[in-house]
């Protein structure tokens, strides 16, 4: 079982800067592959990033282009989402997962995942 609280959301203006943060607890953190998704209203959740099982070992959708940087701690049990130039197509809550058996071809969907937090809610203003 792992537990996943995620913090750091918030509201901010279009070009800002947001670094979300999920600490999880539970079983031996460094052997759990971690991602990131996101679900505004009335779409569906989507793959944001992978932050796999070993800091440096990171994945990204291809909306990121480069605005953000996922990290994981394992000392702390901490990932962690650095979200630069926002924009308010980036509004929506956003989750970490966690699973034990995630793989390159499973990471970005969502039902691979086992574990959720109960998500931040990430607000951009134009």
């Amino acid at each position: 079982q792992v537990q996943l609280v995620e913090s750091g959301g918030g509201l901010v203006q279009a070009g800002g800067s947001l670094r979300l943060s999920c600490a999880a607890s539970g079983r031996t953190f460094s052997s759990v592959a971690m991602g990131w998704f996101r679900q505004a209203p009335g779409k569906e959740r989507e793959f944001v990033a992978d932050v796999g099982r070993s800091a440096g070992i990171t994945y990204y959708a291809e909306f990121v282009e480069g605005r953000f940087t996922g990290s994981r701690d394992n000392a702390k049990n901490t990932v962690y989402l650095q979200m630069n130039s926002l924009n308010p197509e980036d509004t929506a809550v956003y989750y970490c997962a966690a699973d034990y058996s995630i793989t390159i071809t499973r990471r970005a969907g969502a039902k691979n995942y086992a574990y959720w937090g109960q998500g931040t809610q990430v607000t951009v203003s134009s």
